[in-house]
């Protein structure tokens, strides 16, 4: 049980950096290479992705199913992927590495996406329905669960790997490794900022979500529709006062 946990909670960090890269890319090449043929690729291409990256995943993570990971201290037994007092082992080493690469390489493409889009979106002055600047908000939102979810225990991930280089005693970085079990609270905190990132960014996926909330509602598409004209009517009178 306690393999599989670890597992688990490294399959949701990686998932979650690896696909909110995936839909930034993809808003990345809808932006600024409209006519790129990764945009003409249907729904088998997205799916085949999606495959490609839970495989990915799978072989970044899955050698925490491969041993145990119990450890003990003062009649303690604790199930950690890694232990600060233990020495540097090929394993511990991976672990740390891909652990800090799956946060800064990311990043970066997250940044470059970001940089060309709102650049694109300065160049054209003429932005049909707000497409573009529906895609800077998106990129600027998966960049701010980044920061939030992802920065905090990466950067304390780093100070208990350098002080590890530097001290032999447990006792000289405690407060570090304390810091790190902390701030990975925030990180598994994207499980729940995704689903609102997604919602807000296509409108796709918030008219289905609509259509599912109206059929558990009971309402028609007519009262839907009603609501909307309502909304937009109020809201036009509001522009007109302002």
């Amino acid at each position: 049980m306690c393999r599989i946990l670890l597992f688990l909670l490294a399959a949701n960090r990686a998932a979650g950096i690896f696909f909110l890269t995936a839909v930034a890319v993809d808003r990345y090449f809808k932006i600024v290479h409209p006519r790129s043929c990764i945009n003409r690729m249907g729904l088998g291409y997205a799916l085949w992705v999606s495959l490609g990256l839970w495989a990915l995943i799978f072989l970044a993570t899955g050698y925490l199913l491969a041993n145990e990971h119990f450890f003990y201290n003062r009649n303690q037994t604790q199930c950690e992927s890694f232990n600060i007092c233990m020495g540097f082992s090929p394993l511990s080493t991976w672990h740390n590495t891909f652990y800090v690469t799956q946060f800064f390489l990311p990043t970066l493409i997250v940044a470059f996406c970001s940089f060309r889009i709102t650049w694109q979106l300065r160049v054209r002055t003429m932005d049909k329905k707000g497409k573009i600047k529906r895609a800077v908000q998106f990129v600027l939102a998966v960049a701010l669960i980044f920061i939030i979810c992802f920065f905090p225990s990466t950067i304390s991930r780093i100070a208990v790997w350098i002080l590890k280089a530097w001290y032999d005693e447990c006792k000289y970085f405690q407060e570090a490794n304390l810091a790190f079990y902390t701030s990975v609270c925030f990180t598994y905190f994207n499980s729940v900022l995704n689903p609102v990132v997604y919602y807000f960014s296509s409108p796709a996926f918030s008219g289905t979500f609509k259509k599912l909330l109206n059929k558990l509602l009971g309402r028609t598409e007519e009262d839907q529709d009603q609501m909307d004209s309502t909304q937009g009517n109020v809201s036009t009178v509001d522009k007109r006062k302002i």
